[in-house]
């Protein structure tokens, strides 16, 4: 079971004027920003509790979420942790793939950047801005100003989703690229496993992506959110027959990316 902190519930579950005005969308946002400069306040030990789960038990981490929504009143993550520790995986894991396609310092450094403000940061925000504008417009049960889909809670999904992601291709495969099977090659136990873990993390990004907007009970039809997966499975097997090789691309991608 996922560990969590007490916090009081209002007995009759309205809150105050005061209460009202911390929880406005920019008080919680400053409260956040404002956390990221204070560590000690972090609970880094939830924070891997929680990417622990998000490979072998997700549906716990949302649970999390719906009682945070019931003690504090927001279904986004007040606490900065998570995200200062998926950072810290994202630049580990770019260094590896500096390591491995053997570019320089300077390299490495351009390639971290553009993988931390591009890739995380400026998808991150593209993906969860459609996503909340999506939800928002076409899944709510009844449309209201009481019942919406946080940006932040958005966005914290994707956070969620890309966390497995990135380990899987990021830094599982990194020992595949050159070693054991050699991925980035052109023959088929190549291609064969380097697809198979794109499969897979692309894979969890959706599910874990359904399970998010799952979990708000005011929205409907959250199942096609796994509708993607027809698609992924159908160009897994195009792959495969045609011998398309994407961590080839990938590792061809990072490099002319940086010259």
């Amino acid at each position: 079971m996922l560990p969590t902190s007490s916090v009081p519930i209002h007995r009759n579950g309205s809150l105050s004027a005061r209460d009202a005005a911390r929880h406005t969308a920019g008080a919680k946002r400053y409260k956040y920003l404002r956390r990221l400069l204070h560590f000690r306040q972090m609970d880094f030990e939830f924070a891997i509790w929680q990417m622990l789960y998000l490979f072998t038990s997700p549906q716990k981490v949302y649970r999390n979420f719906q009682y945070r929504k019931q003690t504090k009143d927001q279904w986004a993550r007040d606490d900065p942790a998570f995200l200062v520790l998926l950072s810290v995986w994202l630049c580990v894991s770019t260094v590896g793939f500096g390591l491995v396609l053997e570019m320089g310092f300077v390299e490495t450094l351009k390639l971290l950047l553009w993988v931390v403000f591009i890739d995380c940061v400026g998808v991150g925000l593209l993906i969860s801005t459609l996503m909340w504008f999506v939800t928002n417009k076409y899944l709510l049960k009844h449309p209201s100003r009481d019942y919406d889909v946080e940006w932040g809670y958005a966005f914290d999904v994707h956070l969620n989703a890309f966390y497995p992601l990135l380990v899987i291709l990021h830094f599982l495969q990194l020992f595949f690229i050159n070693h054991v099977v050699v991925i980035s090659s052109d023959w088929f136990l190549g291609y064969f496993v380097g697809n198979t873990l794109w499969l897979i993390a692309i894979g969890y990004y959706i599910y874990i992506t359904f399970l998010g907007y799952n979990a708000l009970p005011f929205l409907k039809n959250t199942a096609v959110l796994l509708y993607p997966f027809a698609l992924l499975g159908l160009l897994y097997v195009l792959s495969i027959s045609l011998g398309w090789n994407f961590t080839k691309g990938l590792c061809w991608f990072y490099k002319h990316r940086v010259q």
